[in-house]
């Protein structure tokens, strides 16, 4: 990825995997389609880089959208830490002009609670354009600063809280079985046979983009955040799960089992050997479960934030215009119906793009 060197410090600002440099190679490396064409845009204040938006559009010239993936867990600009509100304000107004050029513009994966987000909201206004909000998806997490894993166990549900003690004392029982975690680039490349390997054999769908996974572990590996947690039954990789740590925070990306084990709920197994290890060795303060709203996740952490997205439609191109009255249309359905009214996206095709298998236990 090329970019002004004075820009490169802007990736060092961003506290999450999904802002930092390494997460951009990835994706370029090995998470785009050949019609995907992305660019970097930079605004500048007093000659300074301030902003950085990953953005994309279609090599046939389409909308203009974020850089997010299937992968994708959260999306921001990356900002300068010590803007204020008139200059973020002003950054976003920029934006909002560059997005001006065309019929619309979507966002993806954005944080609900992002403290910017009024500030683009109101820049991208005042560039004339028509924003409107959509629900992407949920966020299950909890904060687990100063626990251990006992304490964590002893306030999950109870039928919860007995099948994980249970599972794990048969697992103890397993005179073959073990864990084993890779952080660094000792034994990475077996562990990465491994990890696709029972990803192949569990119920997944095949990944969209086949090298991504591969990638980001390599990735990760590099800066420290890699947590490939791998259980085995004899020979055999029972279960494995792609975690990142991030600071204090500790997220999943990527988990499987192989339904062959299934009598030995590896998954539940796993989950309950990674989340021991994050709290009583690591002690990380934050457990993450990444993108979507599957049931399983309700267990494992009690809190849920919104992931969200925007449309930015230019009411002055005809295109945009159609968009904005097609979304219209749809948050008076959803209203009718007694649903949010935050609809989503529904006639704009980077939904199906953005959808990923569920993942389960």
């Amino acid at each position: 990825m090329d970019m002004p060197a004075e820009a490169e410090a802007l990736f060092a600002v961003s506290d999450s995997l999904f802002g930092q440099r390494a997460w951009w190679d990835t994706v370029l490396s090995a998470g785009l389609s050949s019609e995907t064409m992305p660019c970097f845009l930079l605004c500048r204040l007093a000659g300074k880089p301030v902003a950085l938006f990953p953005m994309a559009r279609n090599r046939d010239g389409g909308a203009l959208s974020s850089l997010t993936t299937p992968y994708t867990c959260l999306f921001s600009p990356v900002l300068d830490p010590g803007l204020s509100e008139a200059d973020r304000l002003g950054v976003f107004h920029a934006f909002g002009r560059f997005c001006r050029r065309g019929p619309a513009t979507r966002l993806d994966a954005l944080p609900a609670e992002w403290d910017a987000l009024p500030a683009m909201e109101a820049g991208a206004r005042k560039a004339g354009l028509a924003v409107c909000r959509f629900a992407h998806f949920g966020n299950w997490h909890e904060d687990v600063a100063g626990q251990t894993w006992s304490g964590y166990l002893a306030q999950r549900q109870g039928a919860l809280r007995e099948t994980i003690r249970r599972r794990l004392r048969r697992a103890d029982r397993l005179a073959d079985a073990r864990f084993t975690i890779v952080m660094d680039r000792e034994g990475l490349e077996p562990a990465i046979t491994a990890f696709e390997a029972v990803y192949a054999r569990s119920w997944k769908e095949p990944e969209p983009f086949p090298l991504f996974n591969a990638a980001l572990i390599r990735a990760t590996a590099d800066t420290g955040q890699l947590r490939l947690g791998l259980w085995h039954i004899g020979a055999e990789i029972a279960a494995a799960q792609l975690w990142v740590r991030e600071g204090c925070r500790a997220t999943v990306l990527k988990l499987a089992h192989d339904e062959t084990f299934k009598a030995h709920s590896p998954g539940t197994v796993l989950t309950a050997l990674m989340l021991r290890r994050l709290l009583d060795q690591e002690a990380v303060s934050e457990i993450d479960f990444g993108r979507g709203d599957d049931p399983y996740k309700q267990g494992w952490a009690r809190s849920r934030r919104q992931r969200i997205g925007l449309m930015l439609f230019n009411p002055l191109r005809p295109a945009g215009l159609a968009g904005l009255t097609r979304h219209g249309l749809g948050r008076l359905c959803a209203s009718l119906r007694g649903g949010s009214v935050v609809a989503p996206a529904a006639a704009d095709a980077g939904e199906a793009r953005e959808a990923r298998p569920k993942d389960r236990e």
